[in-house]
């Protein structure tokens, strides 16, 4: 049995959108007299939604429902005329994906962004590529690493979650690949270190995009029990 399908993270994994989600997020913060971080900071606020960056980056003594709330709403905005002014993919993202397609695997992407601008920036920043189901965050959908849209997306594929390998680069993509059956692959490009992954399961680990590679070629077996 070999890997049919790659379910893709996005922010960290296929594109680098730390600078574009600090900007904005600093923003607010200024615009409500609030401390401001640095972009490394952001590397732990990410990863989880919305909410969780803002609450994250909010001082802790004034954290409340309703500043949480007018911040998130102030950010989605900041975001929404802001979102495409320094994000790019990483370097090797476009030979990756290519390599993938001429193996014939399927692809998808899987977020804790927002559903639309998940699919907006699939859109813009990887238009040459098909991706056969784009899932963000969505009210019918529990976050990540909730495996509810991994399965999804198994489902839509119509391909085994054994079969399926499950590419990102936080603690959070990790546990859903593992909660999900599909194999765990992080990504040392993007916003964690290499031993977060590996602490929360991940069975391989890739410095460049085009060893994944040698994941899809060498992996030829699917997942078994021991795997994990």
């Amino acid at each position: 049995m070999s890997f049919k399908a790659i379910i893709f993270d996005l922010d960290g994994t296929l594109i680098d959108s730390l600078e574009d989600l600090c900007n904005a997020a600093n923003r607010v913060l200024k615009k409500n007299n609030f401390p401001t971080h640095e972009m490394e900071e952001y590397r732990y606020f990410v990863g989880e939604g919305v909410a969780a960056l803002i609450t994250r980056a909010l001082p802790d003594e004034i954290k409340n429902e309703d500043i949480i709330n007018s911040c998130v709403g102030e950010f989605r905005e900041e975001y929404r005329k802001n979102w495409n002014i320094k994000t790019k993919p990483y370097e090797g993202i476009a030979e990756m994906l290519d390599l993938i397609t001429l193996r014939g695997l399927k692809m998808a992407v899987l977020s804790n962004k927002p559903d639309y601008f998940t699919k907006k920036c699939v859109a813009a920043f990887l238009p040459n590529w098909k991706f056969d189901r784009i899932i963000g965050q969505r009210d019918d959908v529990p976050k990540k690493p909730d495996p509810a849209g991994a399965k999804e997306i198994a489902e839509y594929l119509a391909v085994s979650p054994s079969e399926i390998i499950y590419v990102g680069d936080t603690p959070i993509d990790m546990e859903t690949a593992i909660a999900a059956g599909m194999l765990p692959v992080g990504v040392l490009w993007g916003f964690r270190p290499e031993d977060e992954l590996k602490r929360s399961g991940a069975h391989r680990i890739i410095q460049k995009p085009e060893e994944i590679i040698e994941v899809i070629d060498h992996s030829t077996d699917g997942i078994s029990k021991t795997d994990f």
